[in-house]
């Protein structure tokens, strides 16, 4: 499910972020109970960087992420299309990141620009999934790869269902003390129920072009890695 079968429209979204973005990373750390940045370190393994290769960093928020790709010596671009969030960003002065403003359905960059590309928490909340997945497919040199790191389903029964409750009931409260906009935490933790499980979003991503597509849970499937290369 996308963001448009919640009824919010794109430009309606970009102002939630805006709206959120002084506080952001704060309250993610809080809701995630600090597994952020680990989730963040994940990520970066993941792609294996090297010094020099060039990454686009899409739905980069506040640029905390970016950061994080930056130590490798990679050369990082973080792409939103909130510039509440990328105001953020660009006071925190995140050194070895460039920032741009753009849609991930119509990315900002020539074909092939990229050794590497990564979205983290942001996929889901992409108008259309599948248009976005083609569009970082484009900007990827081939034999280039992806890391998708998203909210996913937890593997164990038990712990999906507390986890589901707390998405329904603790998540919004929690965000009601620590957020410049709980209301938007509600959408936030509905786009999360509605998302594909880990198996349907690795056929999303054969069906878009990605070759070699594997995942691996992480917070015992809290969330996702799901990795893929450009065919050369």
């Amino acid at each position: 499910m996308t963001r448009a079968t919640l009824d919010k429209d794109p430009t309606e979204v970009a102002a939630m972020f805006d709206e959120v973005a002084a506080r952001y990373d704060l309250t993610n750390a809080v809701l995630s109970l600090g597994q952020d940045r680990g989730w963040r370190t994940a990520v970066a393994r993941a792609l294996d960087l090297v010094p020099g290769e060039r990454v686009l960093d899409l739905a980069a928020g506040t640029a905390t992420s970016s950061a994080v790709l930056a130590r490798t010596g990679a050369d990082v671009v973080g792409c939103d299309f909130s510039l509440g969030m990328l105001q953020v960003g660009r006071r925190a002065g995140h050194e070895g990141v460039e920032l741009v403003a753009g849609d991930a359905l119509r990315l900002p960059f020539a074909d092939g620009s990229f050794d590497a590309v990564t979205i983290s928490f942001g996929l889901r909340n992409t108008a259309d999934t599948d248009v976005a997945l083609a569009e970082l497919l484009r900007v990827t040199r081939p034999g280039g790869r992806l890391v998708v790191c998203e909210f996913s389903s937890p593997t164990w029964r038990p712990f999906r269902t507390v986890y589901l409750e707390y998405l329904v009931r603790a998540l919004p409260a929690v965000a009601r003390r620590v957020s410049s906009d709980p209301a938007a935490y509600v959408y936030l933790a509905e786009s999360i129920r509605a998302w594909p499980d880990q198996a349907a979003l690795a056929v999303r991503l054969q069906r878009a072009g990605w070759d070699d597509v594997a995942w691996r849970d992480l917070t015992g499937g809290i969330v996702a890695l799901h990795r893929a290369r450009r065919a050369s």
